[in-house]
């Protein structure tokens, strides 16, 4: 097997292992699935019932230039098409978008901590990583500005509301970053979690703007991470230039017709939200009736700070994964002391209930 060189310098890995290998390995299923930020409150009756008619259609390649989709998009966020390019999920996109803008040896800034596949990425296609550390639980956009100028970088990557930890900035100061990003630098701002974030947490739209590129999806939300739907809004001469690279024929049409639908189902959205709130109000309780405190989330997830440091939090997660529970952890310090929870449904945060004791025992009793 001949590979280049850098495929051959890099691990066989991916940036998260799933929890149907963690079922294998454990051989049985997960009693409560609440690591992964799926919505557990699934889908818009309404994209599923427009999934399941386009499936006698499947037979049929998705339009490549993915037109009715786009348009729902811009009437949506009151943009044009152009403005809009449709991607096999926020991962696929960051993907294309390391792509354009990145070969080996070029410089890429994010935070140490920060989403892990768009590291992935970067290693990928050569680049590398120039990492700044949190603060205060937040990514800090003031070191990620002088990083960018002092590398020359022309990408740099920063999350807003936050994954793993799920805090936020405010709109303005996400505004004020972009206003003072170097020419040519490029912010791929993700908003994945912007449908849970406050109002004054997303900065307003500005498509003409070229130092940024925002990536929003349907896989929080609206509940269809397994139908791989992203999408990413920026100025028009960007979003071009990834028809050069993208796959035309990479997006599922019932997956397609899902979204359509999801988009318009207002009152499905407002229902989910109102399901994370109560569910993350529990995930709190849980933690204080345990001595332990939650951070503040604007997405569908709560950090929980388990009181010590990373490999403390490792037992405890450990512990839980033993009883059933599938949860996950940030994994550089000092996020790390935390595990982080998704928003459940009430039988899996009982099953969280029931096992974050044990689990803390154990994890006490082994760092004794």
């Amino acid at each position: 097997m001949r590979l280049t060189p850098l495929a051959a310098s890099l691990p066989a890995t991916v940036p998260f292992v799933g929890p149907e290998a963690q079922e294998r390995a454990l051989r049985r299923p997960f009693v409560a699935r609440i690591g992964a930020n799926e919505s557990v409150f699934g889908p818009s009756p309404k994209a599923i019932a427009a999934m399941a008619a386009a499936a006698s259609e499947v037979w049929m390649y998705a339009d490549p230039e993915l037109h009715d989709l786009k348009a729902a998009l811009a009437a949506h966020h009151g943009v044009r098409p152009q403005n809009i390019t449709v991607g096999e999920g926020i991962d696929g996109i960051l993907g294309n978008l390391v792509r354009l803008l990145v070969g080996p040896g070029t410089p890429v800034v994010t935070s140490a901590g920060a989403y892990p596949t768009f590291n992935y990425h970067v290693a990928g296609f050569g680049g590398v990583l120039q990492t700044v550390p949190y603060r205060r639980d937040q990514e800090d956009p003031e070191a990620l500005l002088l990083a960018t100028r002092k590398a020359g970088a022309p990408l740099v990557y920063l999350a807003n509301p936050d994954n793993p930890m799920g805090t936020w900035h405010s709109g303005r100061a996400i505004s004020e970053m972009i206003g003072r990003l170097p020419g040519g630098a490029v912010l791929c701002l993700d908003e994945a979690y912007a449908d849970f974030a406050p109002d004054d947490a997303i900065p307003p739209l500005d498509p003409a703007e070229p130092r940024v590129i925002r990536m929003r999806t349907f896989s929080k939300a609206h509940g269809m991470a397994g139908a791989r739907i992203g999408y990413a809004i920026g100025h028009p001469e960007l979003i071009a230039a990834f028809d050069r690279v993208r796959n035309h024929f990479g997006m599922n049409r019932m997956s397609v017709a899902g979204a359509i639908a999801a988009l318009g189902d207002h009152a499905w959205l407002g229902h989910v939200r109102e399901e994370v709130a109560a569910a993350k109000a529990r995930i709190a309780e849980i933690a204080a009736a345990n001595g332990l405190r939650t951070l503040l989330s604007a997405t569908n997830f709560v950090a929980v700070d388990c009181g010590g440091d990373g490999r403390f939090a490792t037992a405890v997660l450990d512990g839980l994964v033993r009883r059933g529970v599938f949860v996950r952890k940030p994994g550089v310090a000092p996020l790390d002391r935390c595990i982080r929870v998704s928003a459940g449904r009430p039988p899996d945060l009982d099953a969280f209930a029931a096992a974050l004791p044990e689990a803390l025992a154990d994890a006490n009793k082994s760092h004794s």
